[in-house]
């Protein structure tokens, strides 16, 4: 019986070089794959918004108007002011709502703080509802609070101690920047994060925390509040399901005095539900905002 022997591959070019060294060569392209795919994943979990449709929803409150400004690099932003119910009015909110929807989805909240006695400027993203561009990238994001800010300041002549800044979720991060910026009265933070590298940590830890470097955005929140030299309000349910409880007590913990921590108890990610929530959130407002004025 005859035996052949079985030919040998005849291997040349990439595949003749040893494994260690194909291993090697393979590495660049997964790490251009990885970055790309967490990169992908962050913007797709930061941003949700929700365009203009036309719908029932639009329909303008009474005692507000359609505003319009335009960002430093051009690009006009939309938003509803408010007018406060009892007039007088006990001062102004900018409010900066959450990464999901658009103005309309907020309006609940807008007209809750007007008819307690306070002038609100509820306004969108560029990306969400009628405002202009695609979803923002966090310098843009601080850009958009910047022309809400002059908006009313300079537009609407609101003194910066009578502005009370009034961020929600992802709008923390926005309300914490603008605060540690630029004068105002008063900070209130609803369900804040305390950074994107926190919020990594506790949405996809399947990324070592030394390899967070590769995030875009840094929104860090309990670093920046520490510049912030009025009163602060930081609110929290305990039974959060989207930004853990820890990271508004860890921005608590870094905001100078005067400031107040509500936990909520069994307390979700959406708050001003809560019977007797908002009663101590305008509270805090206007008790801040009238100190301001005996100064």
């Amino acid at each position: 019986m005859t035996l052949f022997p079985r030919p040998v591959p005849n291997k040349s070019g990439f595949f003749a070089r040893p494994r260690a060294v194909r291993l090697a060569m393979y590495l660049p392209l997964f790490g251009v794959l990885f970055f790309g795919w967490v990169r992908l994943l962050e913007w797709k979990m930061t941003h949700h918004p929700v365009s203009y449709d036309g719908g029932a929803d639009w329909a303008l409150p009474k005692q507000t108007e359609d505003v319009w400004f335009t960002t430093a690099d051009g690009v006009k932003l939309h938003g509803w002011f408010l007018q406060s119910r009892p007039q007088p009015s006990n001062g102004t909110v900018l409010y900066a709502h959450g990464n999901g929807g658009n103005i309309t989805y907020f309006k609940g909240v807008a007209l809750d703080l007007a008819h307690r006695g306070l002038d609100v400027l509820l306004y969108d993203y560029r990306g969400y509802g009628r405002s202009e561009g695609s979803a923002p990238s966090e310098a843009e994001l601080y850009a958009d609070a910047d022309a809400a800010y002059d908006f009313l300041t300079k537009t609407r002549g609101i003194k910066p101690e009578n502005l009370a800044i009034y961020g929600l979720s992802l709008g923390t991060t926005v309300a914490t920047d603008l605060a540690s910026r630029r004068s105002c009265g008063v900070l209130v933070l609803e369900a804040p994060l305390s950074s994107a590298s926190d919020m990594a940590s506790a949405t996809l830890p399947i990324i070592p925390q030394g390899l967070h470097w590769i995030l875009k955005n840094r929104f860090e929140s309990a670093r920046k509040i520490a510049d912030v030299k009025v009163p602060v309000l930081v609110t929290h349910g305990d039974a959060d399901e989207i930004i853990p409880t820890e990271q508004g007590q860890k921005v608590f913990a870094a905001a100078r005095e005067p400031k107040k921590l509500l936990l909520i108890p069994r307390g979700t990610h959406w708050l001003p539900s809560v019977n007797g929530y908002m009663d101590s959130v305008v509270e805090f407002i206007v008790t801040s905002l009238t100190a301001n004025e005996r100064k």
